[in-house]
């Protein structure tokens, strides 16, 4: 094959999905050329699977990518069907916005923001490899230095970049499975990514097999929305991003059936015909998000799962199964879910697969989500070893900010677990590992209380300002709303009232009178009291949008409970600032256990708390990593004495 070099870049990105899409808007927008590849421009930001964005913990994900200015959310505002705060029983720090997505508008419209980039060239191609020097390049050579130089595409064009970011996503090694059907294939019938796969191993790449799925998608004429139960989204929609206000329109509804013993007796007669126990499937599946084949199997004693029947867009009639992925043959998928009420006549339109792909071991990865073999070479998404779109776009977004800081030879963005969902996610992948593809939850945050979706811009868009990633509209945006949080958290803690004003209302509420005066914030911290229904005794109030009235709440409300985690947080992060340094000798370091010693050498963390969340590092390992540090610093502080006093 003829090699053709069509032109010089800064920076290449090797999938266009929702790490992808990220990736390359960062680049770009922190001025670096940047082009990003897709092998069919119709699977740019893709919903391949659920049609929606959020969720339990992956509304958190949404909200920090915005505040630090990337697309995600300005996305899904814009193309939204429904959208839902969830888990509003519980409490701030668990609410976690959902929106059903209109997916070929989202597609459509994160697409053209990409079209639209300055410094960013959308390019359908295959890649079939990374240059690290090992191609015979007209104008290059070979050369034996290790380092990126380009991507090769199977028509043999060739781009130069001096950095690379792999999202691959399902395409890399993507195989299908529906019964004994198996095809090699990209999610959806489109074509994966094989050749790229192969020269990865060559390179020296450890891959490894993942595997998700997803369900059928049925024709909406088919179904009787009458024997299952209507979900409506809220009346008044809480934007994704912090630079939208009232999105408020006429949402679209989606239902809820369940599965029963028919289904499950269904399922079980054919079991063996299943491609997950029929033994095809080498790949590793979600624990969070399993086919319904596995739940029946896995929890036998439940009497039923639950289905949510949600539409795939406006201008379609498909829709979306959602909890019954499967990787049975075609028969049984269309025999079981006419077993559940509503779907007694229901007319498949896309059958339900399993799809295996090819990832890394996370643990090869350091925090800036560099590969620590191959300097220049960033990785995101699903080729890491998580699941999830939301997942993917924010490890899309950090790759592409520490390539550009990379090139730049600026220090890396790294967040830690105490500053974002963001954190939690690249660290438990980094530090600990995953044997299974990696999904966020709130219950891996320990620090939730102050990591709350609301505050989200309060923690991160000075973080990206500094970066360069946050417009000076967002920044104009973000000051006045900071402002008004603060000057009316003041005006309530010095507005007082009394008995005579308040104890009536009090009393209508259910809550105790008062018997002195006392201000409007102590009033608040009250479970009865409401910021909204606390305007009864307070007429002076200023109108605030709806985003500063959740975060003044939610400060006052908790201000015992966030003080306590802040503590934790300083506690914690004297931890993180204990810097260990990169070239440490850890396999020969006396007093460390030989199993920490080998995780130590392999992982080199960048601090003693990472260190201490290595698995197989015990908390007398971390002493001697103390005692070895402190060793270090006073040897440093006498030679600094002994050359002044020369």
């Amino acid at each position: 094959m003829e090699i053709k070099n069509l032109g010089k870049f800064d920076i290449a990105v090797i999938g266009a999905g929702h790490a992808g899409c990220e990736a390359a808007l960062a680049c770009a927008r922190l001025g670096k050329r940047t082009v990003v590849f897709s092998i069919n421009l119709e699977a740019v930001a893709n919903m391949f699977c659920n049609p929606a964005i959020g969720g339990t913990g992956k509304g958190h994900l949404v909200r920090e990518i915005d505040a630090l200015g990337g697309e995600m959310g300005l996305c899904i505002d814009k193309t939204f069907i429904q959208s839902r705060m969830l888990n509003t029983a519980k409490g701030p720090a668990v609410h976690s916005l959902r929106a059903q997505a209109d997916k070929v508008r989202y597609h459509d419209e994160m697409k053209h923001t990409l079209e639209l980039q300055k410094d960013l060239l959308l390019r359908q191609g295959e890649v079939i490899d990374i240059d690290f020097g090992q191609l015979d390049v007209p104008g290059l050579g070979i050369s034996t230095e290790k380092k990126v130089r380009g991507v090769l595409l199977r028509t043999g064009a060739y781009y130069e970049c001096k950095a690379v970011i792999i999202a691959t996503g399902t395409f890399l090694g993507g195989k299908i499975f529906i019964g004994d059907s198996v095809t090699p294939s990209g999610p959806n019938g489109l074509s994966p990514a094989q050749i790229l796969a192969e020269n990865l191993k060559k390179d020296g790449f450890k891959l490894r097999r993942f595997k998700t799925g997803t369900p059928a998608r049925a024709l909406r004429q088919s179904i009787d929305f009458s024997k299952m139960t209507v979900q409506h989204g809220d009346e008044h929609v809480v934007p994704f991003s912090f630079m939208n206000d009232n999105l408020d329109k006429e949402q679209a509804d989606c239902w809820l059936t369940y599965t029963n013993e028919a289904t499950h007796e269904l399922l079980r007669a054919n079991f063996s015909r299943s491609a997950l126990f029929g033994g095809q499937i080498e790949g590793v599946g979600p624990r969070y998000c399993p086919s319904i084949e596995d739940k029946v199997n896995r929890f036998a004693d439940k009497e039923r799962h639950q289905c949510f029947v949600e539409p795939e867009g406006l201008s379609t009639e498909e829709m979306y199964l959602q909890g019954m992925s499967s990787s049975m043959p075609e028969d049984v998928q269309i025999g079981f879910y006419k077993t559940m009420p509503g779907l007694e006549n229901l007319e498949v339109v896309r059958s339900a697969y399993a799809i295996e792909y090819d990832c890394i071991d996370p643990l090869d990865i350091k925090l800036n989500l560099e590969h620590r073999d191959f300097p220049g070479c960033f990785c995101a998404g699903q080729f890491n070893g998580s699941s999830g779109y939301e997942e993917a776009a924010a490890q899309g977004l950090m790759a592409g900010i520490n390539a550009s800081l990379w090139l730049d030879g600026k220090e890396p963005f790294v967040l830690d677990r105490s500053q974002g969902y963001i954190g939690v996610l690249i660290d438990d992948l980094v530090t600990k590992g995953t044997n299974e593809p990696y999904r966020i939850m709130t219950s891996r945050a320990e620090y939730r209380l102050v990591l709350r979706q609301d505050n989200a811009d309060t923690r991160l868009t000075p973080l990206g300002r500094k970066i360069g990633l946050v417009s000076d509209e967002r920044w104009a945006r973000f000051t006045k709303s900071q402002e008004a949080v603060d000057a009316e958290l003041a005006r309530l803690r010095g507005t007082l009232t009394g008995p005579a004003a308040a104890n009536t209302w009090l009393e209508s509420l259910g809550s105790a009178p008062l018997d002195n005066r006392c201000s409007l914030a102590e009033l608040l911290k009250r479970p009865e009291v409401t910021y909204d229904n606390l305007a009864a005794i307070d007429p002076e109030r200023p109108e605030l949008d709806a985003h500063v009235r959740t975060k003044v709440e939610v400060e006052l409300k908790y201000a015992g409970y966030i003080e306590k985690q802040l503590q934790q947080i300083e506690r914690f992060q004297k931890l993180e600032s204990k810097a260990l340094p990169e070239g440490l000798d850890y396999l020969n370091m006396e007093g460390v256990r030989l199993e920490a010693r080998q995780k130590l050498d392999k992982l080199r963390p960048a601090s003693i708390g990472q260190a201490s969340r290595i698995s197989g590092v015990s908390p007398a390992d971390i002493n001697v990593l103390l005692v070895t540090l402190e060793k270090m610093r006073r040897s440093e502080k006498k030679t600094r004495q002994e050359e002044n006093d020369g």
